[in-house]
């Protein structure tokens, strides 16, 4: 006769059963805990990660904590079999090649930590030049600023929690990546200085919407698509990633757009690739714009180019 206790049992060990990291559990019965992170970290270099030290010891951290992965090799006791499965759960998905934002469900960037899924981009420490140059550019005083194809909200929401006085507009086509970005305003204690809106660029957007407008739209040649990482490729969305055939589709809408949307004097700002600053530039010259510049990353690789709406 069985009781609750071998019910619980039971249902633990189908569940196991039925996992699809079974088979990580299985080559880990046993092993220490240092084992276990040479085992995975060889895993994720054969499965085609190229950081596979670094990766292993994110995830182990993650599931140790509040312990630190030093503390638990100096100490076997804080290491579970119940941390091991989440590990191996987690590992597992990586192994996959799910980005590892999309595994721990977060992404620092700037100051913030950020909730990612496979709805918005991963925010990329590249993206940090936009909001540096940005705060280089503008004054501390209020502004209205406008964040097209907002995803996560990283760079909205970046700004707007180093300026307590301005406020901001995420525009998004999709709506599963305006849940995400509000979630994170919130998150971020940012709620009250941004909102969000449903729109294709800027078209739901009122004439002199913005003080400061600011971009990363998809730049990608779609060509190129089928040959990007499967992490990019497979698990973030086409529609932030996909700029046509030759990259440029997002930038020629939305700087048509910029003297409508920026008031005399405005501030734009536009993440763009690495080959782009010259024809995105151009593009904006030919709508009229002025001061236009180009700013790199931290990889002194092409990264922004920024202006400004003529003034009067």
């Amino acid at each position: 006769m069985s009781g609750p206790f071998d019910t619980l049992v039971e249902a633990a060990r189908s569940g196991f059963d039925m996992a699809a990291h079974k088979p990580l559990m299985e080559a880990w019965q046993g092993l220490s805990l240092a084992d276990i992170r040479k085992d995975l970290t060889g895993r994720l270099e054969r499965a085609g990660v190229a950081e596979g030290a670094d990766e292993a010891r994110f995830l182990l951290n993650h599931v140790l904590a509040p312990a630190s992965l030093a503390q638990a090799l100096a100490d076997p006791a804080l290491f579970s079999w119940q941390q091991a499965e989440v590990l191996a759960a987690l590992a597992w998905r990586r192994l996959q090649r799910v980005p590892l934002s999309q595994v721990l469900g977060s992404q620092p960037f700037w100051t913030l930590d950020l909730a990612v899924t496979a709805d918005v981009l991963t925010p990329r420490a590249d993206t940090e030049a936009l909001v540096e140059a940005v705060l280089a550019e503008a004054g501390e005083g209020e502004a209205r600023l406008v964040d097209l194809g907002t995803g996560s909200g990283a760079i909205l929401l970046a700004l707007l929690s180093e300026r307590p006085r301005w406020t901001g507009i995420g525009v998004d086509l999709s709506d599963a990546a305006l849940a995400i970005a509000r979630g994170n305003a919130r998150t971020c204690n940012l709620a009250n200085q941004a909102r969000f809106l449903r729109s294709r660029w800027g078209e739901s957007l009122r004439t002199a919407a913005a003080d400061i407008l600011v971009s990363n739209p998809p730049y990608i040649v779609s060509d190129v698509l089928a040959g990007l990482e499967p992490e990019v490729r497979d698990h973030e969305p086409a529609l932030a990633l996909d700029g046509g055939a030759d990259g440029l589709d997002a930038y020629r809408v939305i700087i048509a757009d910029l003297p409508r949307l920026l008031v005399p004097g405005g501030l734009f700002a536009l993440e763009i690739g690495f080959d782009q600053g010259e024809s995105v530039s151009a593009l904006a010259a030919q709508a009229g714009l002025v001061g236009i510049g180009v700013k790199q990353d931290l990889a002194g690789q092409d990264r922004v180019v920024i202006g400004r709406r003529a003034p009067g």
